[in-house]
């Protein structure tokens, strides 16, 4: 399993994830997959590029209570094995490592459930943490639910350690999350 641009070669395999079920956002879903096959199918390759922002210019980004806030650069790659297998997403605030309150990690993935169990979660995050060394941070923070142990698994064998149990805000559905650190 390798990370891959999004581009339009990996689009078919990634439109028929989505519609078989997946999501890249494990808090909105369905509705966001619904989102994203209306995009793709007004305008594939705008899709495809709003995927790599590094340079948001004040752009928002709106939350699952409505809330907005500033949008921080960053960009998506592709799991792929021949074909799509998940995505993972890496965000970051410019000249530190630290991120605003109002984001709770730097990076996020999503594996399609019938890809799952085969280390493309714990590939795919050792290969994005390459990236972040890249950009310059000392260290990344992910989040996961108490529940979720296969992701705590991915985080510690990437190097992660436990840093705390807190309360997600409104915006995030104000529920008990963990966060994880990763030195670089």
């Amino acid at each position: 399993m390798d990370l891959v641009v999004p581009a339009l070669p990996y689009l078919t395999s990634y439109t028929d994830a989505l519609k078989r079920g997946w999501s890249p956002d494990n808090v909105r879903l369905a509705e966001a997959a619904r989102e994203q096959l209306a995009e793709i199918a007004a305008d594939a390759e705008g899709f495809l590029a709003s995927l790599d922002d590094r340079d948001p210019k004040g752009a928002l980004v709106t939350f699952p209570d409505g809330s907005q806030k500033p949008k921080l650069p960053g960009y998506r790659r592709w799991m792929w094995d021949g074909e799509f297998c998940g995505s993972i997403g890496f965000r970051w605030q410019p000249g530190t490592s630290s991120l605003p309150p109002y984001v709770l990690g730097h990076i996020g993935y999503a594996v399609v459930p019938w890809k799952r169990r085969l280390g493309h979660a714990s590939r795919a995050l050792a290969l994005i943490l390459d990236e972040a060394r890249q950009e310059g941070l000392t260290y990344v923070e992910l989040t996961t639910d108490p529940a979720n142990e296969v992701s705590q698994k991915v985080i510690r064998s990437n190097g992660g350690a436990f840093i705390e149990r807190f309360r997600a805000d409104a915006a995030y559905g104000d529920k008990e999350e963990l966060r994880f650190r990763i030195m670089l």
